[in-house]
C-alpha cells in the first residue's frame, strides 16, 4: 500500500478532538462505560463479515509484499479471533473501574482527610504494527479506564484498523460515550507518527508496540511522555532437577503456539546434567514441529547424530547475533550451560527483560533464578505465553512494558491511571492564625 501523507494540522486536530473526548469520558460512571463496551463486543460480531473482507485485503497485500508467516499470522483474523476480541471487550467492561479507587488514605493529625486516588491518564495514544487485536484491546482498555484512544496503526493493517474503528466508534457513541474517544491517526507515513509525537500538551502519554526499531524510534524522538514495551527476547530454562516432560510441553508452547508474538520462548537452555537425555527429546520434538534449531556445538553434536538416524532436522550453528534475536518465526536457539549460574549469567546478557522461564523441581533453584534475574515476568515452571493481560485476568493489555518507571510487565486497566491527591479541610490554614495575630499588634 503506498503511503498516505499528512498534515501536522490533521494530526494535531485529531488530538485536540480526543481532549475534549477525554475531558467528557473522565467524569462517566462506570455503568456508562460498560455498556458501550458491551456495545463495541456486539458491534464487532455483527459486523464480522465487514471485517474479514477488510483484512483480506490487508492479508492479501502482505503476502504479496514477501511478509513472513509470523507477521502475516499476527495480521489475519478470523471468526474465532472477532469473537475473542469481542470476549475481551466484555471480560473488561466485568472488571472493576480503576477510576476513583482509593489507593491509599487516612485522617492526618491536624485533622485533614487526605485520599490519594486513581484517575484517567486522558488522551493516550498507541503506535503499533501488523496486529488488529490491539486496535480492540486499546480502545476498551483506554475508554474503560477513562481515557481517550488515539491510535496509530501500521500501513500493513490499514483496511482492517479502519474497519475496527468505524464500528467501534459508532458503537461506542450510540451507547453515550463521548464523539471521538476511539479515533484512528490520520496518515499511514512516518511523518504523521513525528506529528504524533510531537504532540505535548495534547497527547499525555504515547505506547509503542511493535519491533525494536519502532520502539526506539519513539523513545529517543517523542517529545510526548513514554511508556516503553519491549521486544521479547525470552527463554526457557531447563533446570537439572526438571521434570523433562514437562520441560517439553513448557517449550513447545512457549515456542511454537504462536511464534509472531512477543512472549513467544526464542531461546532454549539447558543444564548439561540432564542435556544427553533431554536433548534428543527435545530435538526429535522440535523437529515435528518444523523448529529450525540455531544450537552451540553440543546441541548440534546431538542434532547432527539425530539426523543420521533419518530425523528430518534443520540445524545450523548459533553465534551471537541468534543469541540476541526476537525471530518471531519457527527458530530457537539452543545452548547447553553448566548450571544454573550459567543460564542466569547467559541471560542477564542477551535478555531483552521480558520473559523468563524455568523449569524445575528444586524450590531453591527456582528462588534463586527469580531472585538474580531482573525481568518484567519470569515463569516457573509455566510457559512464556502466560505473559499476557487477559492470561493474567486483566481482560486484556495495551502492552508488555520492560522498563521500570510508571509500569512494567503487562499493562491493565490500572496501568492506564495516574492518581490525583484529594484533601479535605473544615478552613485548615499551614500558616500561623492570621486573625489572632492581627488582634494581638492591634492591642
Amino acid at each position: 500500500m503506498s503511503e498516505q501523507p499528512v498534515t501536522a494540522d490533521e494530526v494535531l486536530a485529531a488530538a485536540v478532538r480526543a481532549r475534549a473526548a477525554a475531558a467528557a469520558l473522565a467524569p462517566l460512571p462506570r455503568g456508562v462505560k460498560d455498556a458501550g463496551l458491551r456495545a463495541m463486543a456486539d458491534a464487532l460480531v455483527a459486523a464480522t463479515a465487514e471485517l474479514l473482507a477488510a483484512n483480506a485485503r490487508d492479508v492479501e497485500a502482505a503476502w504479496a509484499a514477501g511478509t513472513s508467516a509470523g507477521m502475516v499470522d499476527r495480521l489475519a483474523l478470523t471468526e474465532a479471533r472477532i469473537e475473542g476480541m469481542a470476549a475481551g471487550l466484555r471480560h473488561v467492561a466485568g472488571l472493576p473501574d480503576p477510576v476513583g479507587e482509593i489507593v491509599r488514605g487516612n485522617t492526618l493529625a491536624n485533622g485533614l482527610e487526605m485520599r490519594q486516588v486513581r484517575v484517567p491518564l486522558g488522551v493516550v495514544g498507541i503506535i503499533y504494527e501488523a496486529r488488529p487485536n490491539v486496535t480492540v484491546d486499546a480502545a476498551g482498555l483506554c475508554l474503560k479506564s477513562g481515557n481517550a484512544a488515539l491510535l496509530r496503526g501500521s500501513a500493513s493493517a490499514l483496511h482492517s484498523n479502519r474497519a475496527l474503528v468505524a464500528v467501534l466508534a459508532a458503537a461506542a457513541t450510540a451507547a453515550g460515550l463521548p464523539e471521538d474517544a476511539v479515533q484512528l491517526v490520520p496518515g499511514t507515513d512516518r511523518e504523521s507518527v513525528k506529528h504524533l509525537m510531537r504532540a505535548r500538551g495534547l497527547v499525555d502519554v504515547l505506547i509503542p508496540r511493535g519491533g525494536a526499531g519502532l520502539i526506539q524510534t519513539v523513545v529517543t524522538e517523542s517529545l510526548v511522555p513514554v511508556i516503553e514495551t519491549g521486544v521479547g527476547n525470552c527463554h526457557v530454562y531447563v533446570d537439572a532437577a526438571a521434570d523433562l516432560d514437562m520441560a517439553e510441553r513448557i517449550l513447545l508452547d512457549s515456542k511454537c503456539d504462536r511464534v509472531g508474538v512477543c512472549n513467544a520462548a526464542e531461546t532454549l537452555l539447558v543444564h548439561r546434567a540432564v542435556a544427553d537425555e533431554f536433548l534428543p527429546q527435545i530435538l526429535r520434538a522440535l523437529a515435528a514441529e518444523g523448529v529450525t534449531v540455531h544450537g552451540d556445538p553440543e546441541t548440534l553434536q546431538v542434532a547432527a547424530e539425530l539426523i543420521d538416524t533419518g530425523l528430518e532436522l534443520s540445524a545450523v550453528p548459533a553465534d551471537d547475533g541468534d543469541w540476541e534475536t526476537e525471530y518471531l518465526s519457527l527458530d530457537l536457539a539452543v545452548r547447553v550451560v553448566a548450571d544454573l549460574p550459567e543460564a542466569v549469567a547467559h541471560i542477564r546478557r542477551w535478555s531483552s527483560q521480558h520473559t523468563e522461564a524455568i523449569v524445575t523441581g528444586d524450590l531453591l533453584a527456582a528462588r534463586r533464578f527469580t531472585s538474580s534475574l531482573d525481568s518484567a515476568a519470569i515463569m516457573i515452571n509455566a510457559s512464556t505465553r502466560f505473559t499476557d493481560g487477559e492470561q493474567l485476568g486483566f481482560g486484556a493489555e495495551i502492552g508488555i512494558s520492560t522498563q521500570k518507571q510508571h509500569a512494567r510487565g503487562p499493562m491493565g486497566l490500572q496501568e492506564l491511571t495516574s492518581t490525583t491527591f484529594l484533601v479535605t479541610g473544615e478552613g485548615h490554614i499551614r500558616g500561623a492564625d492570621r486573625t489572632a495575630a492581627r488582634e494581638a499588634t492591634a492591642g
